[in-house]
């Protein structure tokens, strides 16, 4: 092979390469979209097509499921507390049906444009592509999880109304089932009964004795609802925020939590660049969980004399909840006081169980995964109604 030629077989695989990773890479982009109606697809329609990344970043469509004797399709999410209920009975669906030929394709329908801090208060992930990823690989979904969220194309043709909401489509791709997985959402109290009973049924190559059952949970985030999360995080915004003085004793009281919720409480400065970076996340943090049994508290270290200027960081950061600064000159005081475990470096952060328990505490900029998910696995919060 002369030179010449190495050079171009070489650039042919190189452009070929490219063009491969290009084809299977995937960034996500929400946009929002008019108003549209959407609705439900109706017993005897056929599946539309569709083109959904997966979690590769590789574009699906039905075609890739062609092979399959019946296709159930199941819209869910990573934020809703129903969604995550029958999380476990979909894995083992999944499992038990495959041999018989059955595919299990989940879609996530939503776009964050239209979802709130406030609306995640039983999860520790956001709708996000990327926190799809996370959650797939968390719980170990043996399913395609294919994501929807920046048009809304399939979704609109499917009419999902809640999250979960399942589709069972015989070998004809035609539509024998719509609705429920069953009727107990709180794990361990069913067994998808109703989905399976349609899958039976399909496999036999006979019609489902019921056919159409209503669906129960989070509505759909539509895109064109961003109306609404924009006032309420608008609202947010313009809530008043206060710095109160924290004395030795209170400091004492706080970590005592005779409070009944379980208590996050955050120690920075403003002085201190990684308590800047990630103080945002913990607003935020506080906005998701404040609905349920906990509370975040906010301690600055600045000098009292510096009141001013922390006052100004927490007004910019929306940090409209429980601030305090320490008012006291002795710091290696309040530290006793507030965790003899601590060295004293910030950022600091605790979670408190009512009664004064420290069940999560971390020096340093934390993992936001690490601690929401110890927020809404303890006992206290939970991922379930």
């Amino acid at each position: 092979m002369s030179s010449h030629t190495l050079i171009q077989s070489l650039a042919l695989l190189l452009v070929f390469s490219l063009s491969a990773f290009a084809e299977s890479s995937f960034v996500s982009n929400p946009v929002k979209r008019e108003p549209v109606e959407v609705k439900t697809l109706e017993i005897g329609q056929r599946a539309p097509d569709f083109r959904l990344p997966d979690l590769e970043g590789k574009f699906r469509t039905l075609d890739d499921y062609a092979d399959a004797k019946v296709l159930t399709i199941v819209f869910i999410c990573n934020h809703c507390p129903t969604a995550q209920a029958y999380e476990d009975r979909l894995i083992a669906y999944t499992e038990e049906y495959r041999s018989k030929g059955v595919q299990v394709v989940a879609i996530s329908p939503n776009s964050t444009l239209g979802l709130l801090f406030e609306e995640c208060g039983y999860t520790d992930l956001n709708d996000t592509y990327e926190e799809m990823i996370i959650r797939a690989e968390h719980k170990g979904y043996n399913f395609p999880y294919l994501y929807d969220g920046d048009t809304h194309d399939a979704s609109i043709l499917y009419g999902p109304t809640t999250t979960p909401h399942v589709f069972v489509f015989d070998a004809e791709r035609k539509l024998q089932y719509v609705g429920r997985i069953d009727a107990n959402e709180k794990p361990g109290t069913g067994n998808s009964e109703d989905l399976r009973a349609a899958t039976d049924a399909v496999l036999a190559g006979k019609t489902p004795d019921v056919q159409v059952t209503k669906a129960f949970g989070c509505s759909v985030k539509w895109s064109w609802k961003s109306e609404w999360a924009d006032r309420v995080n608008r609202e947010w915004t313009e809530k008043p925020v206060t710095l109160d003085d924290l004395s030795i004793g209170q400091t004492q009281e706080l970590v005592k939590n005779e409070s009944d919720k379980l208590r996050l409480i955050n120690v920075w400065a403003t002085w201190c660049a990684p308590c800047v970076i990630e103080y945002p996340d913990f607003v935020n943090t506080h906005r998701m969980y404040m609905g349920r049994d906990f509370e975040f508290i906010s301690i600055s270290m600045d000098n009292i004399k510096q009141r001013k200027n922390a006052l100004k960081f927490l007004d910019k950061t929306d940090s409209a909840l429980q601030n305090y600064i320490y008012d006291g000159d002795d710091k290696y005081a309040f530290i006793e006081a507030l965790d003899p475990d601590w060295n004293g470096a910030l950022p600091y952060t605790m979670l408190i169980e009512p009664g004064g328990n420290v069940i999560w505490r971390y020096q340093g900029p934390v993992d936001f995964l690490e601690l929401r998910r110890a927020i809404v696995d303890h006992p206290m919060i939970g991922r379930y109604f």
